[in-house]
This record gives structure tokens, C-alpha cells and sequence, in this order.
């Protein structure tokens, strides 16, 4: 089936005043975080143990040692927090990467950074000992790069480059490969497979803050590039000759676009395994929202994908109480229908 699916447009004036323009933006963007400030609330109020909103404020101003609610919401704080983060990663690295490579349909599980992310974890876990989160988060920013070069060098086999639908397809078929190594090693690995496991579907559960703050300046390094590649970002999307045209550096915005990438996308994996639609859906919603400006659509990418995670938490924990259904199970499930929704929006005939 011939795959027809038109590339971000670029980055032309979108109709309207500026004036007026900055200001839906700006509103957008403040109803963007008041999603994310009620699915916040949401995420500390429910589960297993429903709370209510007195012990909710309770818990995160006064907490009282003895009530079992403001416990519950005080044991959610660090869950919520690393939704948080993971969501706004995942989301601004699906941004970058369709940018950079011009393919609407790029995200990081596409091209294969979470694959390589998540072998490189089982390496270190089966062959290297390893078994701390900070081991955990270099061999999955170094699987992520590695595997990131070996998709852009594919890609850029032949005359014509590195094109989006062969970055696409090389990305698709080093996705499929690495994913049935992953497979090959848990399955002969029981020890590993025990281990990994956390990783497979993705989940929140075993968020804990002290960790989240080692890897804080990766997340933080990987968002300042990100900002700083967003007016390259707008004049690569007309083309390699108009962006150079333009005064601007392909090749250092590509490589500072893919670091970024990398950092935020094998960071996430670590923490919380390889969830998958955030990165590929949210940059499609901010777009349909703000227009093609980087400037935007990174931060509103970043704001719903941080929602997103945490709703799909939240319905994860509720639905099969008082069990709970895996968060990257549960994006998988929202997620698609939201995706089918935006390509039917944009009148895309055939994917």
C-alpha cells in the first residue's frame, strides 16, 4: 500500500495577524497547562484509594501522619512527577524528530531509539551486571545514539539521501530487528527476563524522586537544545537549500536536534521503559493547534504529552482496581484513536 502522508507543512506565515496569532497562541498554550494542572489533580486524587480534594491539598501542604488519604496522595507524588517529566520528553523528542526529519510519522519508537534504548538496558542487565538507574540511563541514551546513527546512515544510502520515507522504512526494519534481539535474549534469559520486565509495556510504578533528580541535567540539557533548535527547525522545513539559503547550519542543527532527541527519548526509557504514541501523536495535536512554528509546537507538544501520560495513568490505575493496567498499554489504547482522528482531520486519503 502506497504510503501517502503529507510532510509538516512548512514553515510559512500562517493566515491572520501576528498580533492576533500570538495571542491564540498564548491563550492555547494556557489551556494546554490547565489540562495538565487538572491531570495533575487527577493523578493524586485517584486509584486504588479514592481521595478528596480537601486531603489532596492536605496532604501536599500539611500532611497528617495518621490519615491513610493524605499517605495515598503523598505515595502518588512521585508517579505524578515522573508522568510528568517522561510525558513532556517523550513529547518534545516526537517534535524534534519529525522536524529533523521532515516525516509527519517519525517518533522515537518509528525510528527505533526506544529499541536501542531498551537492548542496550538488557546488555547491561544480562552481560554487565548493572542494576542502578544511572547505569540504566547511559546505556539507554548510548543505545539510543547508536541506533539513531544506524537509521540516519541506512537512510542515507544512494544519490537522493537521506529521505523521509527511507528514514522511515530504515527505521521500521531496525526497529523490527532490534526489537527480535531484545526478544531473543529475555527468552533464553529467564534472570533477565524478571528484570526487564518493568520495561517492556512501560509503567509509572516504581517512580521514585531521588532518581528522577540524578537524571534532572540530562532532561534539562536535552530541553535547552531543543529550544535552541527551534527557529532552525522552522527553516529546514523548506527545504536543505532554502534553510542554507537562510543563513542557517543544516548540519549543526540536525546534530544538535538529534542530541537532544537522544537525551530526552533515552532518558524516558529508562525511567519509566518504552511508551509508545506521546511522541508520535502530540506533535501532530500542538501543529494542528499552533501552526508549523518550532516555538510553539515544542511546548505545547511538551504540555500534552505530559497530560496524555498522566490521564493513561490514571485510567491504568482505576479501570481494573484494584490492580493496575500498565501506563504504555493505556497510551496505546488513547492514543490511536486520537492519531486516526487528527490524519482524518487533515484528509489524509491513505496511510
Amino acid at each position: 500500500m502506497t504510503v501517502t502522508v503529507p510532510a509538516p507543512s512548512p514553515a510559512v506565515p500562517v493566515a491572520g495577524r501576528p498580533a492576533s496569532l500570538r495571542r491564540r497562541r498564548t491563550v492555547g498554550l494556557v489551556v494546554c497547562l490547565a489540562l495538565v494542572a487538572l491531570a495533575v489533580l487527577a493523578s493524586l486524587a485517584l486509584g486504588s484509594r479514592v481521595v478528596g480534594w480537601s486531603d489532596v491539598l492536605a496532604g501536599l501542604t500539611h500532611p497528617d501522619p495518621g490519615s491513610i488519604d493524605q499517605a495515598a496522595v503523598q505515595s502518588r507524588v512521585p508517579r505524578t512527577v515522573l508522568g510528568l517529566v517522561v510525558g513532556a520528553a517523550l513529547g518534545v523528542a516526537g517534535a524534534l524528530l519529525q522536524g529533523l526529519t521532515r516525516n509527519p510519522l517519525a517518533d522515537p519508537g518509528l525510528l527505533g531509539i526506544s529499541s536501542g534504548s531498551s537492548l542496550a538496558v538488557v546488555i547491561g542487565i544480562g552481560w554487565l551486571g548493572i542494576s542502578t538507574l544511572a547505569g540504566y540511563v547511559w546505556l539507554a541514551i548510548l543505545g539510543a545514539a547508536v541506533t539513531s546513527l544506524l537509521v540516519y546512515g541506512i537512510g542515507s544510502l544512494g544519490r537522493e539521501g537521506a529521505t523521509p520515507l527511507k528514514l522511515a522504512l530504515a527505521g521500521a526494519a531496525t526497529t523490527a530487528a532490534v526489537s527480535s534481539l531484545v526478544s531473543m535474549v529475555l527468552l533464553t534469559r529467564t534472570d533477565v527476563l524478571d528484570t526487564f520486565r518493568f520495561w517492556q509495556v512501560g509503567s509509572l510504578g516504581r517512580a521514585d524522586l531521588g532518581q528522577l533528580a540524578q537524571v534532572a541535567p540530562l532532561l534539562l540539557v536535552g530541553a535547552v537544545l531543543a529550544v535552541a533548535c527551534a527557529r532552525g527547525l522552522d527553516a529546514l522545513s523548506l527545504g536543505e537549500d532554502v534553510a542554507v539559503g537562510l543563513g542557517q547550519r543544516t548540519g549543526t542543527i540536525r546534530a544538535l536536534g538529534g542530541l537532544a532527541a537522544v537525551l530526552l527519548c533515552g532518558t524516558a526509557v529508562a525511567l519509566a521503559g518504552p511508551i509508545g504514541f506521546i511522541g508520535l501523536v502530540m506533535p501532530h495535536l500542538a501543529r494542528s493547534l499552533t501552526g508549523p512554528s518550532h516555538r510553539w509546537v515544542l511546548p505545547y507538544a511538551a504540555a500534552l504529552g505530559a497530560a496524555l501520560l498522566l490521564v493513561a495513568d490514571v485510567v491504568g490505575r482505576v479501570v481494573v482496581r484494584p490492580q493496575e493496567l500498565e501506563v504504555g498499554i493505556v497510551t496505546a489504547i488513547l492514543g490511536a484513536p486520537v492519531f486516526i482522528a487528527i490524519i482524518r482531520r487533515q484528509k489524509v486519503r491513505e496511510l
